[in-house]
């Protein structure tokens, strides 16, 4: 079973989100990065960048496939974890921590309620198999 950290929200797109304030880190999730396989290159967006919720704002490549990114809110841009550029590996080995792909100024905090939670998402992964 994927790791699924509890205080975490959860896309059906497979991205997660952390709530600190009025800023959200954002990645993928366990399932996600054990379903791509090793990833081997992550094309992520610049600061300054604004998109709507659900928008693509990068992609993952593996040695399997090229998969978009999705972001769950609306925000901007405030920060690229840019060492993903030279260890795209770590959003394998630790997809929750070091693998975090940026960090937003969330547009709307409400968005944040139309999230899985942790036991949601769990059930929804379950239900993909």
């Amino acid at each position: 079973m994927a790791n699924v950290p509890e205080g975490l929200y959860y896309s059906k797109d497979h991205e997660w989100l952390r709530v600190e304030g009025e800023t959200g880190t954002v990645g993928i999730t366990d399932h996600a990065q054990h379903s791509l396989g090793d990833v081997v290159y992550v094309e992520l967006p610049k600061a300054g960048e604004t998109f709507a919720a659900h928008d693509t704002f990068g992609s993952v490549e593996s040695v399997k496939a090229v998969s978009e990114l999705f972001l769950p809110v609306a925000g901007e841009v405030t920060e690229v974890n840019e060492s993903l550029s030279d260890e795209p590996e770590k959003v394998n080995n630790d997809p929750y921590g070091d693998g975090w792909m940026l960090r937003v100024k969330l547009s709307n905090r409400g968005e944040v309620d139309s999230l899985l939670s942790a036991a949601e998402y769990e059930d929804y992964i379950g239900s993909l198999e």
